[in-house]
């Protein structure tokens, strides 16, 4: 079996104008344990020191970082170091899956008791901070959910047609971009056609979830790799109860394999944000992030 080791760092750099007095941060910065990776080391750097630490997992079942500070500082640093092992994943046959209305229909709520896989694949078909349901969404899609139609091949017609009509611009959209100007514009980022990609699938009452990660990039043939110069990623993952889940990637229009790193899943980018927390003071301030994902052999000189 095929597989690849990395090393992840993952720095965030906050410059306050005024002092925080008070402040709680929720990191998602641990990666999840999944049957295709393995976390073999984990560090996390925070500066200055919190008050308060405490690890524990999310309701999704993401690990989930709790930050107190209660001394006034006027600058935060985190920074995450992983050493990640991923395994390459089984082949699937999409068209083996069973037909897509089927499964909608199987996920619905009919006046009959879900089994408990289906009832927790049932919470990623709703409408969530990030993913509005539309007729917009239904339309958009219609050309690759005809009828009877595999689920894993309709999904993955519908990876490729936003792979093909959608421009990524990196400064096109905010995070709190609609997805409807998303739709109307044709551009965005990872995390815009992974919502995207979301409100086609739950329109049509499927389940799916919005995967939060790293995407190891290749530089420019004989040019170094830029340390610092990633950024972390993000694709879906739709619920077949033939098959489980099945990522899928629209950025790039491929399924994740040994170069995608898993770090956790929710309903949206809400639910899986790597840093976010409320402050008390503060002032104007926007984060720094640097990201770097270096296969194993790859060395870091010290910063």
């Amino acid at each position: 079996m095929s597989k690849a080791a990395y090393q992840i760092i993952h720095d965030t750099h906050y410059r306050y104008s005024a002092p925080v007095s008070l402040a709680q941060q929720l990191a998602h910065l641990w990666p999840r344990q999944c049957p295709w990776q393995r976390c073999h080391e984990r560090q996390l750097h925070v500066s200055p020191q919190p008050c308060q630490r405490r690890d524990e997992l999310d309701v999704f079942g993401n690990p989930l970082t709790r930050l107190v500070f209660e001394r006034p500082h006027d600058a935060l640093e985190v920074g995450a170091r992983l050493h990640i092992e991923v395994l390459e994943r089984p082949p699937l046959a999409l068209p083996d899956s069973p037909p897509w209305e089927r499964i909608s229909g199987a996920l619905s709520y009919s006046g009959r008791a879900l089994s408990a896989t289906l009832l927790d694949a049932a919470r990623y078909r709703f409408e969530s901070p990030y993913v509005r349901l539309k007729q917009a969404f239904v339309d958009y899609s219609a050309d690759c959910f005809p009828a009877r139609r595999p689920l894993l091949v309709a999904v993955q017609a519908l990876m490729g047609k936003i792979f093909s009509e959608f421009t990524f611009d990196a400064v096109a959209t905010q995070v709190a971009t609609p997805l409807m100007q998303v739709l109307e514009e044709r551009r965005g980022v990872c995390q815009d056609f992974a919502h995207l990609m979301l409100a086609c699938l739950r329109s049509r009452g499927l389940a799916a979830r919005y995967v939060s990660g790293y995407l190891l990039t290749q530089p420019p043939p004989g040019q170094p790799r830029l340390i610092g110069a990633d950024a972390s990623h993000a694709w879906i993952s739709v619920y077949c109860p033939r098959q489980g889940w099945v990522d899928f990637d629209p950025t790039n229009n491929i399924r994740p394999s040994l170069e995608h790193i898993t770090l956790a899943w929710g309903r949206d980018f809400a639910d899986v944000s790597p840093l976010r927390g409320v402050i008390l003071g503060g002032g104007s301030h926007d984060p720094e992030v640097q990201v770097t994902v270096l296969p194993l052999a790859e060395t870091v000189a010290p910063r």
